[in-house]
């Protein structure tokens, strides 16, 4: 029986209920879990966890993978005797490697119906407002339309001063990015013990904690030989996932049906909640933000849906636009008194909206030559002030 703490508002059976309810997933798989270091990716693990993620889409759910591998499997097609220490020599073999992790996952998603798409970042690729927002719509697109994205990042042109360092932080960024319900660590060992269980046979697996609580310092460990992360960065990892709400499990990649018995609700690994929604955890944010890039004024009709329906706002809706502001920044609503009722995150910049006042939203390709959201503020990145 492993230990069981937490400081989060619900008991350990309710958070895992919510587990079992998350509709949208960010998979991390770690290269000590797919790989071999001689003999590269392990195939077989690799059609399972994919026959996984299908039974996953298949029951209605989002997913969306983040997978280690690229290095090693790059080293065993050069045959090289050791992993390379040099950072031109490690992106060389990256480059190589993702040949084999992406037919590795075709092959293994083609089997089903089903299509792999690669997804390469770096950490200015995130950073950056503009490329952040192309990213999120990318990969929404990718979920639309049934892909599974595997996401990795782009190790044979990223430098160390971009790097993310680990696919644990990358994974805990993807799903900060796409607003996911639940993140997947899956690891060499079936989660976070008291003590390191390969040296102390009495070590106690922990069950669930909040992801923020100090006492879970002190039980992690350092990197395991194949991988750059441990279960430092794995914490690290679920507590940035835990700012946008996302609850985090860790937990064995070893096991065949691990996937489908984390979002059973089954209290395997090690669940680190997060003490909020990830909406609440938007919409907070947006709520807290006092500092407004522009400002627009909607007609009494916008203003009443906003207030008493909370729905999107739509450029049918708004009468002017003042200030200059970029996709995704954050902009003020205004009645026609000038009083604020909302803000949140357009999307679509000044000059943009400028062009499509009043319009309905099936005309905004029409006004603009392309068409980014059909809402120019949708509901979720939007508060309204009481």
């Amino acid at each position: 029986m492993g230990l069981k703490w937490c400081t989060c508002m619900t008991d350990g059976s309710e958070i895992r209920a919510e587990v079992a309810g998350a509709g949208t997933v960010v998979i991390k798989v770690g290269s000590a879990v797919l790989t071999d270091p001689e003999q590269g990716l392990a195939a077989d693990l690799l059609e399972s966890l994919g026959e996984e993620i299908v039974g996953l889409l298949e029951a209605g759910r989002r997913v969306l993978l983040v997978s280690s591998g690229a290095v090693v499997e790059g080293v065993s097609r050069l045959k090289l005797k050791a992993r390379p220490e040099t950072v031109h020599e490690l992106q060389a073999a990256a480059a190589v490697g993702q040949m084999g992790l992406v037919q590795a996952y075709e092959r293994a998603f083609a089997r089903h119906g089903r299509h792999a798409a690669v997804v390469l970042l770096t950490h200015d690729d995130l950073a950056n407002r503009q490329r952040y927002l192309n990213a999120r719509a990318t990969l929404t697109t990718l979920l639309d339309f049934g892909a599974v994205p595997v996401i990795n990042e782009n190790d044979s042109v990223a430098t160390d001063e971009i790097r993310f360092g680990d696919n644990d932080t990358l994974a805990a960024m993807a799903t900060n990015l796409l607003q996911a319900d639940l993140l997947i660590l899956l690891t060499d060992i079936d989660g976070l013990y008291d003590s390191n269980p390969r040296q102390n046979p009495e070590a106690s697996r922990l069950e669930y904690a909040d992801a923020a609580d100090p006492r879970l310092d002190a039980m992690v460990g350092g990197s395991g030989a194949l991988g750059r992360g441990g279960m430092i960065t794995k914490l690290k990892a679920a507590r940035l996932a835990a700012r946008s709400g996302a609850h985090t499990v860790i937990a064995s990649g070893s096991d065949p049906s691990i996937l489908k018995r984390i979002l059973a609700g089954e209290q395997i690994g090690t669940l680190l909640a997060a003490s909020v929604s990830p909406l609440d955890a938007r919409k907070r944010w947006i709520a807290g933000q006092q500092r407004v890039k522009g400002r627009l004024t909607l007609d009494p009709g916008a203003v009443t849906a906003l207030r008493e329906r909370g729905v999107s706002l739509l450029p049918v809706g708004v009468t002017s636009v003042r200030g200059e502001f970029s996709r995704g920044e954050l902009v003020a609503c205004e009645d026609g008194d000038g009083r604020v009722v909302a803000q949140g995150l357009s999307n679509y910049s000044s000059a943009e909206t400028g062009l499509m006042l009043g319009v309905s939203s099936d005309v905004i390709g029409e006004r603009l030559g392309y068409s980014l959201e059909p809402e120019l503020i949708h509901r979720d990145n939007l508060v309204v002030v009481s």
